[in-house]
């Protein structure tokens, strides 16, 4: 039986996925889970990256054999490694939650047109882009020598394989894309006065095999270009069987969108600060980056002492018991997007938006629950207006899938029903596009049923009385209204 391997590293921690695909049903299996740890400097955040590839190694090393065919790599977007002339890195890759980039949208707007830059573009404005973090290093030494660029997953793909590529959907997430012709936008990086040479690997589509393994794994281990970007893998594994469904794609950043056939880059768009980026099967995922479960993640750090703390279940359960809709915040006010004592800048934020100031542990969780339940309406409300369909059906994915607690408030908050599961829709997504790189699956519907055959899904509908969702959704509105609460 064909089995095929998925990296997928996260914000939080990595994991590699063994999958065996019998041509009807895949089981998963997780040979290898680790820490993604950054480092801590001085002057910001940095990704381990030699711990991340050994970790992938070890991991590569316990999945091969018995069949295994290929390896495919994805992660998160916009941060990325330069390289010199021999392909060696030349500096530790930035994290992009770095206030470094404080400011950069303002640069990057001085040099382009806003109007102009999303209509070819159609990124969403936001200070984390590759174009952001590439403004915020010039002049230093690193750019000057870099004469490559590779994101994270191009860059473990090139590692892995020899061949260095950009693949599509990760570089999508950069605001230097071209996305409606499916290259670098070559006119933008001159105007922004980025070099050019950093831009000129082979583009490939997700799904496209790069060659062997070249490091010390079974000769027979091919590696293969998946979705680069996690989401697209996500997105790509959604059991969706109809169009007029929307998702939610939940872990550190919650992505939440609709998958269409062609871009929209508006100005409406791009004022209602959504995104256009490539995903699989010659689709676009128009979508907004909302402030995800890195809210949760950073109040768990903050109250963990001596590497002791409470588990993410006991906080959800504590979530549970305590009062719904008691405090809310826009998720992706500028002050919640950095690392931090987070516990105190959600209470900061309800200080000054005249919310009540949780003070339990279960209250600020819950805060942070019900407000991305929130967000997660004001999102799709405005993607259906913008696109002019209906949402019937909201499918949530990844870690978020297992968070009942969030799933129910989203179906209750938006009034629509929703799907949750499967909880690896990344890696799964990587996986079955290897398979269809592998010829045993024909595209994106055959990777959807396949999904749906493999996993248990969980449905929730709103709940039948659904005032108080209401009233929070009408309290939440105005607090986005208050300019002083409003994000980017």
């Amino acid at each position: 039986m064909p089995a095929y391997l998925a990296v997928d590293l996260g914000a939080e921690s990595g994991r590699v996925l063994r999958g065996e695909f019998d041509g009807e049903r895949i089981a998963v299996e997780e040979v290898h889970r680790f820490a993604n740890v950054p480092i801590r400097r001085p002057d910001g955040l940095y990704w381990d990256i030699d711990a991340l590839y050994a970790d992938a190694l070890d991991g590569i090393a316990k999945g091969a054999g018995r069949g295994a065919r290929s390896v495919g790599v994805d992660a998160w977007g916009n941060d990325f490694g330069l390289l010199d002339d021999a392909g060696a890195l030349l500096a530790t890759p930035w994290h992009h939650r770095t206030s470094r980039t404080a400011g950069m949208v303002e640069r990057l707007l001085s040099r382009v047109d806003a109007d102009e830059l999303y209509a070819v573009t159609g990124t969403q404005f936001l200070p984390i882009t590759m174009a952001c973090q590439l403004l915020a290093m010039q002049g230093s030494p690193a750019l000057a020598q870099a004469r490559r660029l590779a994101t994270i997953p191009d860059l473990f793909a090139s590692w892995l394989s020899g061949r260095p590529v950009a693949e599509q959907t990760i570089a999508s997430t950069g605001q230097l894309w071209d996305i409606h012709r499916g290259r670098w936008a070559a006119p933008v990086i001159t105007r922004l006065g980025l070099p050019e040479c950093l831009f000129a690997t082979e583009i490939v589509e997700p799904g496209t095999p790069v060659g062997p393994s070249r490091v010390d794994l079974p000769a027979e281990l091919g590696v293969v270009a998946v979705a680069g970007h996690d989401t697209a893998c996500a997105v790509a594994a959604v059991p969706a069987e109809r169009e007029t469904f929307a998702y939610v794609s939940c872990g550190t950043w919650s992505v939440v969108g609709l998958e269409l056939p062609r871009p929209i880059t508006t100005p409406a768009a791009r004022l209602a600060r959504f995104g256009n980026e490539v995903g699989v099967g010659d689709t676009v995922r128009f979508l907004s980056n909302v402030n995800g479960l890195w809210l949760l993640q950073e109040c768990r750090r903050t109250w963990t002492t001596a590497g002791e703390g409470p588990s993410y279940a006991a906080l959800v359960a504590a979530a549970d018991r305590a009062q719904p809709y008691r405090s809310l915040i826009d998720p992706d006010h500028p002050s919640l997007l950095g690392a931090g004592d987070m516990p105190a800048l959600i209470a900061a934020r309800c200080r000054a938006t005249g919310e009540q100031v949780p003070g339990t542990q279960g209250e600020v969780v819950r805060c942070v629950l019900d407000s991305l339940a929130c967000k997660y309406r004001w999102v799709l409300d405005q993607a259906a207006a913008l696109v002019g369909r209906p949402v019937d059906v909201v499918h949530v994915v990844g870690g978020g899938a297992a968070n009942s607690l969030l799933c129910q408030l989203t179906a209750d908050v938006t009034g629509r029903p929703v799907v949750a599961g499967p909880v690896e829709a990344t890696g799964v997504g990587n996986l079955l596009v290897q398979a269809m790189a592998d010829g045993r699956l024909d595209g994106l519907a055959d990777i959807r049923a396949v999904v749906r055959a493999s996993f248990p899904l969980r449905s929730h509908d709103p709940a039948g009385r659904r005032g108080a969702a209401e009233d929070a959704y009408g309290r939440f509105r105005r607090l986005l209204a208050d300019p002083g609460a409003s994000a980017l």
